[in-house]
């Protein structure tokens, strides 16, 4: 029995051969993300502050604009990305715990959620599409000319930031995908989860960058 146990067992991680240890290689994958998510903040930084210039110059116009866009909608995707949250960090929690099979439920919910945000997300620029809401040649916002550049400025923006949010959401789908793919095969130990962990990461930055858009986009900017 000795014998079958070891047999079966599976082989101990070794790091890649440019760290001393696995410890080193965690922290390094940590480091690099971390690397990766402050230049992200800086470029979303960035779009947010002349989304922030745009409004201060023409609240009243940016006010009427915003309140075309489904606070309803918003707020069910808002709700959704604060429980895909959730479940990930069960995910990294479990894999810190050896449960593989929590593992493979929190991201699997993980995925499940975050598709749903997609689908609303896309009802709601089909919604715009129909009402002519889209920058472009058949833009139409009911109202005085120099309102209506304003309202196309405020639709620009918010398809941009929407759009890169939406990008980094399929991005983390395929990422979680093939986290949760290799969780199944046991492939995530207590010892050995930095994949999962950066991952975990990745998905919560988009959230705190969702959670970041919502009131600039759907609250705040319909006030003015």
């Amino acid at each position: 029995m000795a014998e079958l146990a070891a047999a079966t067992r599976p082989p101990a991680q070794q790091p890649a051969h440019q760290f001393d240890d696995l410890e080193q290689q965690h922290e390094a994958a940590r480091l690099g993300m971390w690397a990766f998510l402050a230049s992200e903040v800086m470029f979303f930084g960035g779009a947010i502050a002349a989304f922030a210039v745009y409004r201060f110059l023409e609240p009243h116009a940016f006010a009427l604009a915003s309140r075309h866009l489904d606070l309803p909608l918003g707020s069910i995707n808002t709700v959704v990305l604060i429980g895909s949250s959730f479940t990930m960090a069960l995910a990294v929690r479990a894999a810190s715990l050896g449960a593989r099979r929590t593992q493979v439920v929190g991201l699997l919910l993980t995925m499940l959620l975050g598709s749903a945000f997609l689908v609303v997300k896309g009802v709601e620029y089909h919604h715009k599409w129909v009402d002519h809401l889209v920058p472009g040649p058949y833009f139409d916002f009911e109202g005085p000319p120099a309102i209506a550049r304003t309202a196309w400025i405020f639709f620009s923006f918010y398809f941009v930031l929407t759009g890169l949010h939406a990008l980094h959401m399929v991005i983390g789908l395929v990422i979680v995908a093939i986290a949760a793919a290799k969780a199944s095969r046991g492939a995530f130990t207590p010892e050995h989860h930095s994949m999962l962990e950066v991952t975990g990461l990745y998905w919560h930055f988009v959230d705190v960058m969702w959670i970041f858009l919502f009131p600039l986009l759907y609250l705040i900017g319909r006030h003015g």
